[in-house]
C-alpha cells in the first residue's frame, strides 16, 4: 500500500472536487427527482479512478488506503452529491483484497478497476434476520465443483447496477455448528452469470433509490468463487464491515460540513429585522456546535482508517466514528434546516434532498442503538444486552 503524504491528500480534495463541480447540486437533484442512478457520476469516478483507489497496483488500481477512500467519499458528500451510488465496491474490497485467493484477485480485479466489471452489491441481510446475521437463512449448498443457493436478500442496495454480488449464505445449518457464527460461507456470485435465476424487485424508498430486494432460485456458484474456507465467512465479512463503517462516517462526515457550509453562507447572507441572522446566538450557536461535533468525529474517522491500513483491529474504532459522525450530522441537518427556515424545504435550496439522506445513516448500514450495544459489551465489558 502506498502512503500519501498531506500534499497527497490535499491534492485528492482538490482532484475530487473538481471532478464534482461537474455535477452541481441541480444534477442530483434531477436525479434523486426522477429515483435514477446517478449512471454519469459513477462512470465520471470510474474513469478517473476514484473507485478503484483500493486496489493494488498490480491489479490495476491505485493501491492507496482507507485513509485516502474516505477522504474521497466525504469531498463527494461535502460538494452535495451522494457518494452511495458507488461506496459499496470500496468496502467490499475489503473482504476479497484481505481473504480472497491470488487466482480470484487476478480474474476479477483488474475488472473491477477499469469498470468492464461492478461490484456493488453486498447480499447479506435478510427479511427474517436483520441485524442478527448469524440467522440468515439462504442457503449454499455444495454439488460438486459448485454450490446451489437458494433463498432472499433485502435492502441489497444497486444489485441492478452491479455485475457482481458479495454473497453471504449458510452451508452449514445453524443448530449443527458449535459457534453460530459458523457455518456461514462468503461467495463472489456473478450475477449476469446467473440472471435467470435472480429474480431483483425494487423497494420504493424515501432515498437510496437503488434499493432492492434480491431472490436466489438454484442459483450456481462455481466453488472457485468462495472467498477463504468454508464456513468462515462470518469473520470475512466483518473485515468488511470495519470498512463500511469507516467510509459511511466519512459520507457523514462530508454531509455534516455540507450543511455547515451552507448554514454559514446562508446565515451571512439573509437578514432580518435589518442584520444578518447569523448574529443571532439562536441560529449561530447550533451551527457552531455542530462543527465542533463534526470535527471530533472526522478525529475518530482518521483513527479507525489508520488503524485499518496498518491492519490493526478496529471494530470500535470503525463502528464508534460512524456513530459520532451520523449523530453530529444530523444535529447539523436539524440546524441546517432551521437556518434555512422554510427555505430549507424547498428543492431548489437542496437543504431538503441532503436532510433526507442524512437521515438513513443513522440506522444503516447499521443502527446507532447496536452500535452503542456494542461498545457497551466489547469495549466496556458489560453483559451482553439482547
Amino acid at each position: 500500500m502506498v502512503l500519501s503524504t498531506k500534499e497527497d491528500i490535499d491534492l485528492i480534495r482538490k482532484s475530487v472536487r473538481s471532478l464534482c463541480e461537474k455535477f452541481p447540486e441541480d444534477y442530483w437533484k434531477e436525479v434523486d427527482k426522477k429515483q435514477e442512478y446517478p449512471e454519469k457520476f459513477i462512470k465520471a469516478l470510474t474513469d478517473e479512478g476514484w473507485l478503484s483507489v483500493l486496489i493494488p497496483e498490480e491489479y490495476g488500481g491505485a493501491g492507496l488506503g482507507m485513509v485516502e477512500a474516505g477522504i474521497i467519499l466525504e469531498e463527494i458528500n461535502r460538494s452535495g452529491g451522494n457518494a452511495g451510488a458507488g461506496h459499496a465496491q470500496m468496502y467490499t474490497m475489503g473482504a476479497v483484497l484481505r481473504h480472497g485467493n491470488e487466482e480470484q484477485k487476478k480474474r476479477f480485479l483488474p475488472k473491477i478497476a477499469s469498470g468492464e466489471l461492478r461490484l456493488q452489491a453486498f447480499g447479506i441481510t435478510e427479511p427474517t434476520a436483520g441485524s442478527d446475521t448469524t440467522s440468515i437463512i439462504t442457503t449454499a449448498e455444495r454439488q460438486g465443483d459448485k454450490y446451489i443457493v437458494n433463498g432472499q436478500k433485502i435492502w441489497t442496495s444497486r444489485a441492478n447496477y452491479s455485475d457482481l454480488m458479495l454473497l453471504l449464505a449458510r452451508t452449514t445449518p445453524k443448530d449443527k455448528v458449535s459457534k453460530k457464527t459458523d457455518g456461514l460461507s462468503l461467495f463472489i456470485l456473478d450475477m449476469q452469470d446467473q440472471k435467470d435465476r435472480i429474480t431483483i424487485r425494487d423497494i420504493d424508498t424515501m432515498i437510496n433509490h437503488a434499493t432492492t430486494e434480491v431472490f436466489f432460485e438454484n442459483v450456481e456458484i462455481p466453488i472457485e468463487n468462495l472467498i477463504g474456507e468454508e464456513g468462515k465467512g462470518f469473520r470475512y465479512v466483518l473485515s468488511g464491515m470495519n470498512a463500511e463503517r469507516i467510509l459511511i462516517a466519512s459520507e457523514s462526515v462530508g454531509d455534516g460540513l455540507y450543511f455547515i457550509d451552507k448554514s454559514v453562507k446562508y446565515a451571512n447572507e439573509r437578514e432580518v429585522f435589518g442584520r444578518p441572522i447569523g448574529q443571532n446566538q439562536g441560529v449561530q450557536f447550533p451551527i457552531s456546535r455542530s462543527y465542533m461535533e463534526i470535527e471530533a468525529a472526522k478525529l475518530m474517522r482518521d483513527k479507525a482508517a489508520k488503524m485499518f491500513d496498518a491492519n490493526e483491529n478496529c471494530g470500535a474504532e470503525a463502528n464508534i466514528a460512524k456513530y459520532l459522525a451520523s449523530e453530529a450530522t444530523w444535529k447539523a441537518a436539524n440546524a441546517a434546516m432551521d437556518t434555512f427556515g422554510g427555505y430549507g424545504f424547498a428543492t431548489e435550496y437542496h437543504i431538503e434532498r441532503k436532510f433526507r439522506e442524512a437521515r438513513l445513516f443513522v440506522i444503516a448500514p447499521v443502527t446507532n442503538n447496536l452500535v452503542v450495544s456494542y461498545v457497551g459489551q466489547h469495549v466496556l465489558g458489560l453483559p451482553r444486552s439482547f
